[in-house]
């Protein structure tokens, strides 16, 4: 029992760490997307992504993330909207499993159609 226990605590906190991870990331593709969806209509302005952006992360306790915009221009109809937050920032072990020295990240593009030449 003394050996097997250390091993399945470690387990049990994996599967409990890349759970959580992964919702973290599902959340980050979400709101990437839901961001790039704001960023695609005609007339909207960068705090509005952003504050939708917000409307999606906040809800998880997420506030520590960085948004990239890249604005569409009449040469490049594209929007593209970059999301990253440090893992350190979401872990829930810390350092247990190795290094925290990254970033967990989304990008979504959509073309906005209002860009487009004639």
């Amino acid at each position: 029992m003394a050996v097997v226990t250390p091993l399945l605590l470690a387990l049990l906190l994996g599967i409990i760490e890349y759970g959580w991870v992964f919702s973290i990331k599902q959340a980050l593709v979400t709101a990437a997307r839901e961001g790039a969806r704001t960023a695609a209509l005609p007339g909207t302005s960068d705090q509005a992504i952003r504050d939708r952006i917000a409307e999606v992360l906040t809800p998880l306790g997420l506030t520590t993330y960085n948004v990239q915009l890249t604005r569409a221009t009449p040469l490049n109809p594209i929007e593209t909207v970059r999301i990253t937050i440090p893992y350190a920032d979401v872990t829930l072990v810390g350092s247990f499993f190795g290094p925290t020295n990254w970033d967990l990240g989304s990008r979504c593009s959509m073309r906005k159609e209002a860009a487009a030449g004639p």
